[in-house]
């Protein structure tokens, strides 16, 4: 692979062997040595070992901006892309149920519903096939990936897929994961920068696909996302408990909601934040405020700014005050947040909202709320899928005796 780089691109070989050789043998070591005393750590309670990895996981971050992808070119909406034990299938578009303001959106965006793949995982050594039956008692996850609506996938290698097998090796209930290759909103120079509502059109395809095709019962499906698809899982549940008599199925019988993006606003850059208060203790870094303002831009595209502040399906968790949003005919909800992560204060405010019409609770005591929220009080951003321990686990686990609780 290393020569092949070297072969086809020259320069960007040599640039990334040079990262790689000096990150082995000056980087890691410096940043052990560096992370000895405990006041020098993000957190005093953090290992050396976790100092050391958010350390890596930043640098491989800024180095991707860099650089490009890493280790190839990252499966997308355009194909299936084949591997040892991967399941893939085609959902197909569904225009006949973009409707009212959805359909509005659309047009200004010029997106429309089209083909795009969606994958499979199943529980290592089941005999389930592709789209069978579900059996009794039985649950699936529908996985919407993060990545700020402009990178990773859903496809089984990808590091979100993390969090769909951490699922289906500690929920009882759970034997398979099914992800949808979603549109990413990609450059505003590109030829097909997919904006805002590509996404949740897409997310919305994947569903009809399980209810309609497969057959599945929406309670029996809980759709869970991670940091931009906790935010695309918001969207969907609401397109579905907003329109209940077009044609659409109901919404899933849960959510869990891991990290997520859920204000896309300027307010979140205030600064006594958590965005700027825990940004030495979370692998996005330092605030970069005109990268910030980018990659939202990228995201609602025509729709301007102010619809990152102003429009629910984007930013669920706006301080906007002309913001008027409820979460009535919502499903149970897990939401985990990270103790150390950006965006703790933006999940605080969306636990609150939801917590409103919804009630709190711990999902195991009778009567209680549909809210359960969880804190993972040493974790950075995404922890559940990019395997921080032990937080990940202790996650796990508190997802699994809530779902039990069902």
């Amino acid at each position: 692979m290393a020569l092949r780089v070297l072969q086809i691109q020259p320069f960007r070989g040599i640039y990334l062997t040079y990262q790689f050789l000096s990150t082995v043998f000056i980087r890691i070591p410096l940043w052990i040595l560096l992370a000895f005393p405990k006041s020098w750590r993000p957190r005093a309670t953090w290992s050396i070992s976790k100092t050391v990895k958010l350390k890596l996981t930043r640098y491989l971050n800024a180095l991707s901006k860099t650089a490009g992808p890493l280790f190839g070119t990252p499966p997308n909406h355009l194909a299936i892309t084949p591997g040892v034990n991967v399941n893939g299938v085609w959902i197909p578009p569904i225009p006949e149920l973009i409707k009212d303001e959805l359909a509005i959106w659309a047009n200004v965006a010029q997106v429309t519903s089209i083909r795009i793949p969606g994958y499979w995982l199943h529980k290592e050594g089941s005999s389930i096939t592709v789209a069978a039956p579900l059996m009794p008692g039985e649950k699936v996850v529908y996985a919407l990936h993060g990545g700020g609506y402009a990178a990773l996938s859903a496809h089984p290698t990808d590091p979100t897929s993390n969090i769909a097998r951490g699922l289906i090796n500690h929920v009882g209930c759970v034997h398979r994961v099914f992800s949808t290759e979603y549109r990413l909103s990609s450059s505003l120079k590109s030829k097909e920068p997919n904006p805002f509502p590509a996404a949740l059109i897409d997310a919305l395809a994947g569903y009809v696909y399980l209810v309609k095709t497969v057959g599945l019962d929406p309670s029996d499906i809980i759709v869970e996302g991670d940091s931009a698809g906790g935010n695309l899982a918001l969207a969907l549940t609401r397109y579905l408990v907003e329109h209940p008599d077009s044609g659409l199925p109901p919404p899933p019988g849960a959510l869990i909601l891991l990290s997520i993006w859920a204000d896309l606003g300027p307010q979140a850059l205030n600064p006594n934040s958590s965005w700027m208060n825990h940004a030495k203790s979370d692998y996005i870094g330092l605030v970069d405020v005109e990268g910030y303002y980018r990659a939202i831009r990228t995201f609602v595209g025509p729709h301007g700014l102010g619809a990152a502040e102003t429009n629910p399906m984007i930013s669920p968790a706006s301080l906007n005050p002309a913001m008027k949003i409820h979460f009535k005919g919502f499903p149970r909800t897990f939401i985990a947040a990270g103790g150390a992560e950006v965006f703790y204060d933006m999940l605080c405010v969306l636990k609150d909202k939801m917590v409103a019409d919804l009630g709190e609770g711990d999902g195991v005591r009778p009567g209680d709320g549909k809210v359960r929220f969880y804190v993972a009080a040493d974790a950075p951003h995404d922890w559940v899928a990019l395997m921080y321990e032990p937080e990940r686990t202790e996650t796990l686990e508190a997802i699994a005796t809530w779902v039990d609780a069902s």
